[in-house]
């Protein structure tokens, strides 16, 4: 699984964050980022970030889908 975040996208509610606070946060700048490279959390469903992000700034990747946009 990956996680791509498009700051010109994030409105900054830190929604991320508080579902999942052990795989995103905000920046200085305001906007979310990654505090974590395991996106595998046992404690929160990082798909629901991915589905809820209210700007759509973030994305998640499944292995498979990685594999498809490199081609």
């Amino acid at each position: 699984m990956k996680i791509k975040i498009d700051k010109d996208l994030c409105v900054g509610c830190g929604m991320c964050s508080e579902i999942c606070p052990y795989v995103f946060g905000l920046g200085d700048d305001g906007k979310a980022e990654l505090i974590s490279e395991a996106p595998d959390c046992d404690t929160c469903d990082v798909k629901e970030v991915g589905e809820k992000c209210a700007g759509g700034a973030i994305e998640i990747l499944e292995d498979d889908d990685e594999e498809d946009r490199d081609e």
